[in-house]
């Protein structure tokens, strides 16, 4: 199943980098999303290039019941975006990958941070695969709105971030 999702942010993508980048932003838009934070490690390389990865404990209490049941009361979901320089303009792709540990349930794709109207946008763009027999398109279905939401969740987290450090 093909999955895209944009993330408006109101900065310039060379800020908006800098956002992705800190560990504070990562936290906050893995809490946005509902989950539990067990893991956040951002990896900056010599090269302006960095890596984001993050683990969250998520409530399946929005997976219908006949999907839970393969998945139990809480998702583990492991995410890794793998950023590379940003170019002169302070734009950067990447690439994504989710992981839903104990599921057969993977999206892996490109990310990229452009300029767009007022600001940027950061576009996850990828393939969402469920290796369950009978049951894969409603098991893609139900983790295709799990990870929409929460990439969704992202925009507000990048608002507040923003405003709070252009006041800083």
């Amino acid at each position: 199943m093909h999955l895209q999702v944009t993330v408006p942010v109101p900065a310039d993508p060379t800020t908006a980098g800098a956002m992705l980048a800190d560990p504070v932003y990562v936290r906050a838009k893995v809490l946005a999303s509902g989950a539990e934070v067990l893991h956040v490690d951002v990896a900056p390389a010599e090269d302006g290039a960095f890596t984001v990865t993050t683990r969250r404990a998520l409530p399946t209490d929005q997976i219908p019941p006949n999907v839970r049941t393969f998945v139990g009361s809480t998702l583990e979901v492991r995410q890794a975006e793998a950023w590379e320089p940003a170019a002169a303009d302070g734009t950067r792709t990447g690439t994504v990958a989710v992981e839903i540990a104990g599921a057969p349930v993977r999206l892996t794709g490109t990310v990229a941070l452009t300029a767009a109207d007022g600001g940027s946008a950061i576009t996850y763009d990828g393939e969402l695969k469920a290796n369950v027999p009978l049951f894969g398109s409603a098991v893609e279905q139900a983790a295709a709105k799990a990870v929409r939401a929460a990439l969704e969740a992202e925009a507000g987290v990048a608002r507040e971030y923003v405003a709070g450090t252009s006041q800083g």
